[in-house]
Parts: structure tokens; sequence; C-alpha cells
């Protein structure tokens, strides 16, 4: 505020230059984005929120905003990098990441869901890589955040801000992946996926299929992983085709192709 000396009003969260710092401790400005965040809901039409940036502003002050306006829905975006090892490739225990994530969530109130950046970063390595192992945790289960709190969790490939970055075949295996364990607009539509991507979407419906739902990983090697969803479908991807001994005789193919097979039980 001009005339004022610099740190008047205390920064509650992380800085980006992008934008200028907004003082989310001041009560007239929580009462006027509050009435206005109100308005957009009740006269626009809004069901719900992203808060983008949200590293940006202290949980408390999300959470105060949650309770003034009660959306159906919240996403926050909290993107951090994964860790790293001496061989430039994410280490394999991204637990501390993921708990950032739940941690927010929690400090919020727990009503508001996250950005699984944690699972996106895990997954594409694993794809890219070809190291499928990636994708179980030390404890048996998905590795990121929906390994934790998967109904807070919301899983995604890519987004407006980190684009498109991964080849066609391990796009669509990753939509696979999150399609079944509990799409951005080119991904769908230009990249001539929407069928394939409709036909798991329709399994999972009629399955039954939701953020509770339980991940039961069946193998999780280089080139194979298997997982059990609610003992109602098992999906297979990677190059190895030998899983059949994993498949109990009373699932059948619901939809298959490039290496990848979609199990429902019959």
């Amino acid at each position: 505020m001009a005339g004022e000396p610099m740190g008047i009003y205390p920064d509650t969260g992380a800085d980006f230059n992008g934008a200028p710092d907004i003082d989310h401790l001041n009560t007239r400005v929580q009462g006027e984005l509050s009435d206005w965040m109100n308005w957009i809901k009740t006269e626009i039409g809004f069901g719900g929120w992203r808060f983008d940036f949200a590293k940006g502003y202290s949980p408390d002050i999300t959470k105060l905003y949650m309770g003034n306006t009660r959306p159906e829905f919240a996403v926050g975006e909290i993107w951090n990098p994964l860790s790293y090892g001496s061989d430039g490739k994410p280490n394999y225990d991204q637990d501390g990441h993921r708990r950032e994530l739940t941690e927010w969530v929690k400090a919020v109130g727990g009503s508001a869901t996250a950005f699984d950046f944690t699972t996106k970063g895990i997954l594409q390595a694993a794809l890219v890589e070809g190291e499928l192992w990636r994708l179980k945790d030390s404890n048996g289960g998905p590795p990121g955040m929906i390994g934790l709190m998967p109904e807070n969790a919301v899983t995604f490939v890519d987004n407006h801000d980190t684009g498109s970055g991964i080849c066609f075949r391990d796009m669509f295996i990753s939509s696979l992946i999150l399609a079944f364990h509990p799409y951005i607009y080119d991904h769908f539509f230009d990249w001539g996926l929407k069928e394939e991507i409709s036909k798991l979407a329709m399994i999972r419906i009629k399955n039954g299929i939701r953020a509770s739902s339980t991940v039961r990983i069946l193998a999780s090697d280089p080139d194979l992983y298997v997982a059990a969803i609610d003992d109602k479908i098992i999906a297979k991807i990677g190059p190895r085709y030998e899983a059949g001994h994993l498949v109990p005789t009373n699932f059948r193919i619901a939809t298959c192709g490039n290496d990848y097979v979609v199990w429902e039980k019959q």
C-alpha cells in the first residue's frame, strides 16, 4: 500500500513473482473476497473452487474461505518437485512429497482435495523409463497421494502448466491407470484417444469404481504392472504379456490394446 513501510503486512506463504501479493490477513480483504466468491457461486452458478498456487498463502486462509463459501468441491494446487537421486531420476521413496499434500488437506479442514502431483510424477517416470516397479510403494500400495488419502486426491496426467509432455502411448497408459485407480482436452479430442478413454470410463462406471475403491497390486516389475480394483476389475500395463496366471478364471477381457488389458469379473 502506497506510503506505508514494507513488511507491514506479513506474508503467509511462498513467493510468486508473476503476481502481486494479496493481504489475506486483512479482514476487509477476507470479507470482500468471500462476498465475491459467494456471488459467483449463487448468481453465476460456480460449484467449486480451484485454489491456484495454494502454497502462496497459509492453509488457515484457505480454510477460512472454505468456511465462508462452503463450495460443493474444492481443489488446491500444491506443486513441488519430486526428490531426485544422483542419477537424475526421481527417488523411489516419495513419501515426504505426498505427505505435503495430505497435510495441506488436513490443515484446510479435510473437505478440500489436492492435485496429486506425486502420482503424476511417479507415473510418468515409470512409463518413460520403463520402470513400472515404481508404481508400488514400500507398503504394497499406490505410491502417490492416492495411496494415503484417495478420496481427497485429484489425479491427472498433464495440465495447462505441465503441458502434454509424454508420448501418445504413455499418455493413454497413464489415462488407463488413473481411470481405475480410485483428461486433459487435447488428449481426449486431438490425439484420437476419445474412443479408448471412453471405454475405460464406461467400465469404471459399470463396476462402480470410486475414489474409495480398494487397490490390490498383484505385480510391479519393470515391464509389468497388474492391479485388482475392488476385486471387480483387473488392469494390466507393460510390454510383458504372460500375466494370465494373476487373473482368476472368472474374469474376462473387457478391453485391450497396445501394452494394456482390462479384465472384468463375470
